[in-house]
């Protein structure tokens, strides 16, 4: 599938995970909302938005497990965090319970938040190797009558690992303990079922594995939450004579949620508008065969260089996806991801935890055996295996 993505074919890319990548004929629908827009942004902006971004709300849910009138689009997961993180009514002494493997922008977000608010982040551990089997206990053991929110990574960033999340949810709820969901990397790439999962929120990049293109994803509550949440930006959302501003006809069928954090003033609507687009590409490419394909692959790297080292693996096959970390022998970080890019081509990242060093190995649709070797023939000839 290289020929459908536009990456530089230079490179062995082996990094679907941070950024993503947006195939050539989805991009092209993204570009062409833009024209579109720019034919009539007065219309387009305050006229036909509103339905437009609710037609593709409607084909997310779906997608998604959910319903439209709970999902807003957002920038990024990281702006979704933050959305729920600096809504949230906390009181000094409250406790907002994680673990110790989320990802560095959101615990500065709930770091920022707990200084304004007087709460305290606690940190359950998760040691490594990871036991699925005893993650909800390891968690749970730290809820205090001061909880008030869970909040956790659905695949983590650093270690790769999918948290089985569920039973955490259900817990939390019969114990009226809000929890957050960042499923950053998880819609496209692991089956999601938002109203079944009963998270009150949960946010996700649309840009990443479900290949959208960058600045699209969206923020998932519970109707009994609606109400709590407010934009990082306030605009015309907020208005008490919303109806008489002269775009009303925008607003028009529009929920409280939407109102509030999707109507910020002029932005460009393209990303959200084109994850329908992004959607069908994967459905018309057979996708579910495509990720196993890639998880296989994953798999069978993960061993071949665990076999050269002699590291063992800190997870199960079923603990990750299209997405794994791969011990590797120490070696400064940056100097081993500097070494990989500049000498080999390989564009992956270096990731740490406690004492472990990892290479992070994404494999998307457009990977290869051939790239994998690459990356054994490189790990081989960097540390003399």
């Amino acid at each position: 599938m290289k020929n459908l993505f536009l990456l530089d074919p230079s490179l062995v890319f082996l990094n679907h995970g941070s950024y993503g990548a947006c195939p050539g004929q989805v991009l092209e629908s993204c570009q062409g909302w833009q024209r579109e827009m720019e034919r009539n942004p007065v219309e387009f902006l305050g006229r036909r938005s509103a339905e437009l971004l609710g037609h593709a709300r409607s084909v997310l849910a779906q997608y998604l497990g959910a319903q439209p009138e709970h999902l807003v689009f957002v920038t990024n997961a990281t702006s979704g965090v933050n959305t729920v993180a600096r809504s949230i009514p906390l009181l000094a002494g409250d406790e907002i319970l994680t673990t110790d493997h989320e990802y560095g922008a959101c615990d500065n977000t709930w770091d920022f938040v707990c200084r304004q608010t007087g709460a305290n982040y606690v940190r359950a551990e998760i040691p490594l190797p990871f036991r699925a089997e005893e993650f909800t206990e390891r968690v749970w053991a730290h809820v205090t009558a001061r909880t008030r929110v869970i909040y956790l990574s659905h695949i983590t960033s650093t270690t790769a690992l999918i948290f089985p999340i569920a039973e955490l949810c259900r817990r939390a709820r019969a114990a009226d303990i809000l929890t957050l969901i960042d499923g950053a990397h998880a819609p496209g790439h692991i089956a999601l079922q938002l109203d079944e999962l009963g998270a009150d929120f949960y946010t996700g990049n649309c840009h990443k594995w479900l290949c959208a293109p960058k600045a699209a994803a969206f923020l998932h509550a519970r109707p009994e939450h609606h109400h709590l949440l407010d934009a990082n930006v306030v605009s015309w959302g907020y208005s008490t004579e919303l109806m008489r501003h002269t775009d009303a006809a925008a607003y028009t069928g529009s929920t409280l949620l939407e109102r509030r954090l999707q109507w910020q003033g002029t932005r460009d609507l393209a990303a959200f508008l084109t994850v329908p687009a992004a959607i069908e590409f994967q459905l018309r490419h057979g996708w579910d065969r495509i990720r196993r394909g890639c998880h296989a692959l994953a798999a069978e790297t993960l061993q071949r260089i665990c076999g050269m080292t002699g590291l063992k693996p800190v997870c199960a096959d079923t603990d990750f996806g299209q997405m794994v970390v791969i011990p590797v022998p120490a070696l400064k970080a940056d100097l081993l991801q500097e070494t990989l890019f500049k000498r080999y081509r390989i564009e992956i990242p270096v990731t740490s935890h406690k004492h472990h060093r990892f290479l992070r190995l994404s494999v998307q649709g457009y990977n290869t055996r051939e790239d994998t070797d690459a990356l054994v023939a490189a790990v081989r000839a960097i540390y003399g295996l």
